[in-house]
């Protein structure tokens, strides 16, 4: 074979390699150019979920600035819990938990646990979930208001023993049709307020690091 006829075999080669190779660095001069508008969405996105429960008024300090990262097993949780705190001139203000119950009906419910210094809640919001339309779905605040139901209750009212939807002897509404659900969301808020409890002042004190595993309740 002749080092013309060489030449025009590889020819359509070279171009499609060159080809492609333009195209990856167009989609990563892109993506690099695009990455802080994007990291700018997700950051005003958590904040308009947090704010849902705890005010931008309410608290003086960067919410997002230095996070912490619990662990799972602390919280019953199917991932590992973030909290973002709240504080006004140094002061506790509100720990803002992002749990995830590992016992919905579809599977996982992802959700915002506001706990204020006081040990109230400041709210619960669903941030992800995959229950069945019109039965579980309830749990969303555009799908109900189910979920407002939280908002001021503590350990104290209703007492532990009451943190059950009422087809297990509590004061939570369940479904007509789906109890699984409501059930996986109250016993993932009972939780975090048990944890709260016993750990809420150290949360405060601790750096943007994982909790030792002793923190456990």
């Amino acid at each position: 074979m002749s080092d013309a006829m060489l030449k025009e075999i590889l020819k359509p080669g070279l171009f499609l390699a060159g080809f492609a190779l333009l195209g990856t660095l167009a989609l990563a001069l892109i993506h690099d150019l695009t990455l802080p508008q994007v990291q700018a969405n997700e950051r005003a996105a958590t904040l308009r979920q947090l704010n849902a429960l705890v005010s931008a008024q309410e608290y003086d300090n960067d919410l997002l600035a230095s996070p912490l990262t619990l662990p799972a097993e602390a919280f019953g949780s199917a991932e590992a819990v973030t909290v973002y705190r709240a504080s006004k001139q140094g002061n506790p203000v509100a720990a803002l938990f992002i749990v995830t119950a590992p016992d919905g009906y579809s599977g996982s419910i992802r959700m915002a646990v506001g706990v204020r210094a006081n040990q109230a809640l400041a709210g619960v919001r669903v941030l992800a979930h995959k229950e069945t339309p019109g039965l579980g779905d309830k749990i969303d605040a555009d799908k109900s208001d189910w979920i407002q139901g939280f908002t001021g209750k503590s350990l104290q009212e209703p007492a532990p023993a009451a943190w059950a939807v009422r087809k297990d002897g509590g004061v939570f509404d369940q479904f007509t049709g789906a109890t699984i659900t409501p059930r996986a969301v109250v016993g993932a808020v009972k939780r975090t307020l048990l944890w709260s409890q016993q750990h809420f002042a150290t949360l405060f004190t601790q750096t943007a690091a994982p909790m030792p595993q002793e923190a456990k309740p």
